[in-house]
């Protein structure tokens, strides 16, 4: 899948998401700064129904959000591998018992963990002009 959208566009684009990558949970995106991963987590999140207010989690490393899906309580984890080093504070972070939870789990700056996300869908954003955002979603393949 792949699509240019605009900014205001974003929560259209989620709910095609959600259609494309059917029972997925783990989603790596990837993303100049500034690319928008943020900003299309948060339409991915209201999309199932978070109210909770979605943020960066740079400084906090995950972030966790709730929805209710066929009346059961579920969570999201964002998590921002940024500031990680290496596997051992990815590990100590809790990255991993996000990422095997069984949860939705979005995860910015996968790179820092390839092996950890090699059965994830990989998204890319890259901004283009007039607040566009050309998205491409696919199956990791290296």
């Amino acid at each position: 899948m792949q699509r240019t959208v605009a900014l205001e566009e974003m929560d259209g684009f989620a709910k095609d998401f959600w259609d494309e990558v059917e029972n997925r949970k783990v989603f790596a995106f990837e993303g100049e700064m500034g690319a928008g991963k943020t900003t299309m987590i948060a339409a991915l999140c209201r999309a199932r129904g978070v109210q909770e207010h979605v943020s960066s989690p740079t400084f906090s490393i995950i972030n966790e959000y709730s929805f209710t899906e066929e009346g059961i309580e579920r969570k999201i984890y964002h998590i921002d591998l940024y500031r990680l080093k290496d596997q051992e504070e990815i590990v100590q972070a809790g990255v991993e018992d996000c990422i095997y939870s069984g949860e939705i789990c979005f995860v910015e700056w996968p790179a820092r963990a390839p092996k950890l996300l090699q059965d994830a869908v990989w998204v890319k954003i890259i901004a283009e002009e007039d607040q566009r955002r050309r998205i491409t979603v696919a199956r990791h393949t290296g």
